[in-house]
């Protein structure tokens, strides 16, 4: 894809089928824009929680329910996605857009193997999210639940999806210099509508609502401190 000027997602899956064929084409163009969405949303979880111990401290003093929430939604649907993107090709008989489809259309006899063979090491890199997707997230495994001897849930962190998604990249990369495409970035910052303009409003919002306190106590307070509010 040229990163120089802007594609609509249609001119880019028109690019892709001209270079790699119908098939392939389409379906390494929706890969692409999956592993976009699920880096965006990975991103958006490492700016609330896994970028600074201020930045919990700051939600939790805003709304820890609400975020302890979101912090439990966003992870599991991280480790969804990614068990989605490394799946079996069918399902019950049902055709899955997964990494793991791409050779089906890979005709070269030499790089086939090599693109099986990194695939390969992308399903172990991921296979804790799909035990995660089995077990807890699609469905909730009766003795993991109530059991104190159960097998526990693969080890998962942050290094680990992050691992997990690198694997994922690497696949769809050498796909791209394959058929001569640049490859594509997909660890960039969200822009200013995501979870760090959140962050500021709060903290603008904690801070406000620190000094309306202060001058209430001291009993300074103005008209607007002790209006309520419709929200």
């Amino acid at each position: 894809m040229d990163m120089t000027r802007y594609q609509t997602p249609e001119e880019t899956e028109s690019e892709y089928i001209a270079l790699m064929g119908e098939d392939l084409g389409k379906v390494f163009h929706e890969l692409e824009r999956e592993v976009a969405w699920l880096h965006t949303k990975w991103g958006e979880y490492l700016e609330l929680f896994g970028t600074k111990p201020s930045r919990i401290e700051l939600v939790n003093k805003a709304a820890p329910l609400f975020f302890g929430v979101v912090q439990d939604v966003l992870w599991e649907d991280v480790i969804l996605s990614i068990a989605r993107l490394t799946d079996s090709p069918k399902t019950a008989g049902k055709d899955n857009l997964t990494i793991r489809r791409l050779p089906e259309y890979i005709d070269d006899p030499e790089f086939k193997p090599s693109l099986e063979e990194l695939i390969q090491l992308s399903a172990q890199a991921t296979d804790f999210c799909r035990d995660w997707r089995n077990r807890r997230i699609a469905h909730r495994d009766l003795q993991l639940a109530i059991e104190s001897r159960a097998k526990p849930l693969k080890p998962a962190s942050r290094k680990k999806v992050k691992d997990a998604l690198t694997s994922i990249v690497e696949v769809l990369n050498v796909v791209a210099r394959h058929y001569l495409i640049p490859e594509t970035i997909f660890d960039v910052p969200t822009g200013p509508s995501g979870a760090l303009s959140l962050l500021y409003v709060i903290d603008d919002g904690i801070r406000a609502d620190e000094e309306r306190t202060e001058r209430i106590n001291r009993g300074e307070e103005r008209d607007i401190d002790l209006l309520p509010r419709d929200i």
